[in-house]
């Protein structure tokens, strides 16, 4: 799980880190916004994927700690969010705008993939610890 919650930091902070992904996936689609309005759509971006970051680290904190504590619902509360991430991480990845291109530029939009894959292989082979 701790490797879910490290590919979940990757997701959120990669954006942070490299804005012209995002910069230039919006100026592609939209080449008459100016820099100001660019940058506030990067801005928007950026905050709807350290929220999400931050959302997703609470919940692999949070199922780690309900597993290791030996709860009965650490399962189920697993398989919620994995749910959960895999439809905001297809969300990401299929939503256009209205420049008819995906919203989500396409590596973070693939970065968030990342912890659903390892949050797959923690309900796959979960196995109860006494």
């Amino acid at each position: 799980m701790y490797v879910g919650a490290g590919l979940t930091v990757v997701a959120a902070v990669y954006p942070l880190i490299d804005r012209s992904v995002l910069a230039d996936h919006i100026k592609a689609g939209y080449p008459a916004y100016g820099s100001g309005a660019i940058d506030s759509a990067v801005t928007a971006y950026l905050a709807i994927l350290s929220t999400i970051g931050v959302l997703g680290l609470l919940g692999w904190l949070g199922t780690a700690w309900a597993a290791r504590a030996g709860k009965r619902w650490a399962r189920p509360l697993a398989a919620g969010l994995l749910a959960i991430a895999v439809c905001v991480a297809v969300a990401g990845l299929t939503v256009r705008d209205t420049s008819g291109d995906v919203g989500l530029a396409p590596l973070p939009g693939w970065l968030q993939v990342l912890p659903c894959v390892a949050g797959l292989a923690a309900v796959v082979l979960w196995r109860r610890t006494e």
